[in-house]
């Protein structure tokens, strides 16, 4: 029996069945994709290389026999070159799948992993041929085996409902009443003291800050910094690594759930923080790590006039292109995810009226809209919108259709100042 077989391409990843993994992977543009097998999550130089023959829909897809869950692989998509007309595809960068459900490392920040050459005259316009595959996180296949042993959400209903927002690693690492070992982590979230704690405020329900595997930009690594909201996502499907108490490549999935598992036996919901109108790659001056190697032009929105550049109603460097049926899939198939194995209760998503723009006006009947309400999954969790975002017409307060909920920007920032100014607003803060 040949070890590699045509596979299929219908879900995009890395999908274990019982003989090995079927890796699929969406790339209108590209011309040729490799799979490559890594031993360490640290390592340059793959233990097996595999080149993807099979294509359909435009999805490139293998089936490696004797791969199993913590292999550790990555992507290199060939193709043009040509900034200027919106495709930076740089085989020499080592690519995190986009469906990857684990990422083993942050980034290691090094100049090549940008597919130009820093510094020089002709920036993005220029190539970077040297490897980065050393300095790139690896994706992880994982397998969903985990026991829930028949625990169930507790699912209030809205009017019930009291959220309590908060970030995982700064709910508890500064506790020293805390294990160590598990401070600032999914599992100190979950800890039996701080359990109690939430259950004596009386909330219903934890609204996570994003937990998505996330981009630390060279900015803020060069400054001895880090992003510490997370609102720079790099793999949609990946809870972060970083807030795992292990750093076993994959055993964040474990802790993430036996987190959700302990709060639903406490009868306390899970709300996920999300943000899928940006990526962490940044404007046309970012690194290549995901979605701009794979294939640029279809997963952001580029500038109809001047396609080296990013349309940006995020006020991020770039903004993903909802509008797509690859990106609004990707997005969907990562919100089922998260519902249907990570056992999720809801979700606030961040900028949302981007996700909105039909071409470039926000649109309540969009088909990330349609797409929602149709879905047998997401439409029977909570929904709630940050109704803004910066680009024209991008203030929606009061805009966005039946089953969602909305944070209210002008009754927060009338509230905040009501009482920081000592009710000198009292007309405002009445109305």
């Amino acid at each position: 029996m040949p070890r590699i077989k045509s596979g299929n391409a219908y879900v995009q990843g890395a999908t274990v069945e019982e003989s090995g993994t079927n890796f699929a992977i969406f790339s209108e543009n590209g011309t040729a994709v490799d799979l490559e097998i890594y031993a360490h999550k640290d390592d340059g130089d793959p233990k097996e290389t595999i080149n993807i023959k099979e294509r359909d829909g435009y999805v490139w897809h293998a089936f490696v026999s004797g791969i199993g869950p913590g292999t550790l692989y990555g992507y290199r998509v060939d193709g043009p070159y040509k900034p200027e007309e919106g495709h930076r595809f740089n085989r020499n960068k080592l690519l995190i799948d986009p469906y990857a459900k684990a990422i083993s490392s942050p980034v290691n920040w090094n100049n090549d992993i940008f597919a130009y050459n820093i510094g020089d005259p002709d920036a993005d316009l220029s190539f970077n041929a040297n490897d980065d595959a050393k300095y790139v996180p690896k994706s992880v296949v994982m397998s969903d085996n985990f026991d829930w042993k028949g625990v169930k959400s507790p699912h209030f209903p809205w009017n019930k409902t009291v959220i309590y927002e908060t970030h995982v690693k700064g709910f508890t690492k500064a506790r020293e009443d805390i294990d160590e070992k598990i401070r600032g982590s999914y599992l100190g979230l979950s800890s039996q003291k701080m359990v109690q704690y939430l259950k004596d405020l009386g909330i219903t329900a934890v609204e996570l800050m994003p937990v998505h595997h996330k981009v630390d930009s060279d900015y803020l690594i060069n400054k001895g910094l880090s992003n510490y909201w997370g609102y720079n996502t790099i793999g949609y499907l990946a809870p972060d690594i970083r807030y795992a108490s292990s750093d076993v490549p994959g055993e964040q999935i474990n802790e993430f759930k036996n987190m959700v598992k302990t709060l639903h036996e406490n009868r306390i919901e899970v709300i996920l923080d999300v943000v899928y109108n940006h990526t962490g790659e940044g404007n046309h001056l970012g690194p290549t790590l995901s979605f701009r190697g794979v294939d640029n032009a279809i997963y952001y929105r580029l500038d109809p006039n001047n396609p080296r550049y990013y349309y940006d109603v995020t006020g991020t460097g770039n903004s993903l292109d909802a509008g797509h049926p690859q990106v609004l899939r990707l997005i969907m198939d990562s919100l089922r995810y998260w519902v249907t194995e990570m056992h999720v209760d809801g979700f606030r998503f961040d900028l949302a009226a981007a996700l909105a723009r039909q071409l470039y006006d926000v649109d309540r009947l969009s088909a990330f809209f349609d797409i929602i309400y149709q879905d047998p999954v997401i439409s029977r969790v909570k929904l709630i919108a940050e109704p803004w975002d910066i680009g024209p017409g991008g203030y929606q307060v009061g805009g966005f259709p039946t089953m969602w909920a909305e944070w209210n920007g002008k009754y927060r920032d009338s509230t905040r100042k009501f009482w920081k100014e000592r009710g000198n607003i009292i007309g405002e803060f009445a109305t």
